[in-house]
């Protein structure tokens, strides 16, 4: 009898050995350093089981040992807390940080950049083609309702869910920027700041100049004169889409709802996306008497009080172009 309690405590130490060799086998595969040379970004299915998931981190390189992986899983308790999305893991990441990164869902932030001044059509065709967005195109999307930005998305979001971010952000711009207007500004709703910014932003591309393009337009509104936007004709000519041609003296006299050199005051609505720098232009413009710019040839404009300054301005405007063969 002495002889086999003897033995079965042998067992039961090599047993025991045995399990904690197992064990610090496992846990030193579990918090050692992964095979992975280098960042890579894995998509991890929503509704992908403990199984499949050690299988595809394996395929991926990202782990070594897919059992290790399950099994860390099981003790651990952590099945129903790992995430589904596109995860980024670093180089040489351990089984420990691939559930960390797992389980706290730190999933990968795509963007995608809206330039001032795009228009609506534009904006959707680029949505329409950017990658890890699902769903549908929405549906009618009005000129100028969409703030231009870099949005943040992750991998699945949808594309109406982006659109109606850049609603709410335009929206809530606006709302800001026409709360703190300044005083005398002869626009009577967010709506005409948004009509009149959206002009601006198609008339000037530098920062600098942006308050004082405003303030001719603002000026020429207060005096009842027409604001003879370029800009406005080529949009009525065509509606969201360059209009791929300098435009004509006839096309100056076209009859559309938004040549400014026909209509008196605002077009109808806004012939492009504006950004939070030209809407704030526009309420606060510069203080100047200026009612008529030109280009002046490196980008930017001349400006003038009277008419007979500006012919002078396009007349220097007419020789720059001549010396550069336009």
């Amino acid at each position: 009898m002495g002889r086999l309690i003897l033995v079965l405590f042998i067992l039961l130490v090599m047993a025991g050995a045995a399990l904690g060799g197992l064990y610090a086998w496992g846990y030193a595969r579990y918090v050692e350093p992964g095979p992975l040379s280098s960042d890579r970004t894995v998509l991890v299915p929503r509704g992908e089981g403990v199984a499949a998931i050690s299988k595809r981190l394996a395929r991926e390189g990202i782990i070594a040992n897919p059992l290790v992986f399950r099994g860390a899983v099981r003790l651990s308790g952590v099945a129903q807390s790992l995430r589904a999305g596109e995860f980024l893991f670093p180089a040489s990441v351990s089984i420990r940080e691939v559930l960390e990164i797992l389980q706290q869902g730190r999933t990968v932030a795509r963007r995608f950049t809206i330039a001032e001044g795009w228009s609506t059509e534009r904006i959707l065709d680029q949505l329409s083609r950017v990658e890890g967005l699902g769903g549908p195109m929405p549906g009618l999307v009005s000129e100028g309702e969409l703030l231009p930005e870099t949005y943040y998305f992750t991998f699945g979001d949808t594309r109406a869910d982006v659109v109606d971010r850049m609603r709410e952000g335009m929206d809530q711009a606006l709302a800001e920027a026409w709360e703190g207007r300044a005083e005398g500004v002869p626009l009577k709703t967010p709506q005409e700041a948004l009509i009149l910014a959206s002009i601006v932003e198609r008339e000037t591309g530098r920062a600098e100049e942006r308050a004082r393009v405003a303030a001719v337009f603002i000026n020429r509104l207060r005096k009842g004169m027409r604001l003879q936007s370029d800009p406005t004709v080529s949009y009525g000519l065509s509606p969201g889409v360059p209009l791929g041609r300098s435009l004509t003296r006839k096309d100056l006299k076209s009859k559309t709802a938004y040549n400014t050199y026909v209509i008196k005051g605002l077009p109808p609505g806004p012939i492009c996306n504006p950004g939070r720098a030209a809407i704030e232009a526009v309420l606060h413009p510069a203080r100047t008497t200026d009612l008529y710019f030109v280009a002046d040839g490196s980008g930017g404009h001349m400006f003038a009080r009277t008419l007979k300054e500006h012919n002078r301005n396009v007349a220097r405007w007419r020789k720059i172009r001549k010396a550069k063969g336009l």
